[in-house]
């Protein structure tokens, strides 16, 4: 059985997803002035290093747990919802169409839920 990086199309495939979500999030009406003095380009980084991490690629993420990079944020339920719908589109928008695909990574943003939101 493949793993869910091999399914989403390795590291290359990864880092694409990665910097359409980091793009669609800092234009996303419900959160994008959380956004406005970020450093996009290390942000694309530290998500796709995340993201090929947790879908079982190679450890290369370096950064902080989801809990302490989202402590005082205070994120809602709506800002986390419409987050995830920026990752459905950024899977589709990158030819990831399967449903067993794209139930794995909404798992995955599911799990990190509760170190997400209202933290």
């Amino acid at each position: 059985m493949t793993t869910l990086f091999e399914r989403l199309g390795g590291e290359e495939n990864i880092v694409k997803i990665s910097n359409n979500i980091v793009e669609f999030h800092s234009v996303n009406p419900a959160f994008k002035s959380r956004f406005v003095d970020s450093d996009i380009a290390k942000l694309k980084k530290s998500v796709a290093d995340f993201f090929i991490t947790g879908s079982g690629g190679p450890n290369v993420y370096q950064g902080e747990d989801m809990l302490t990079a989202h402590k005082g944020m205070n994120i809602s339920d709506n800002e986390y919802m419409a987050a995830v719908d920026d990752v459905m589109k950024a899977l589709e928008n990158n030819g990831i169409t399967g449903d067993a695909e794209k139930s794995e990574v909404l798992y995955i943003f599911y799990s990190l839920r509760p170190d997400v939101v209202a933290v």
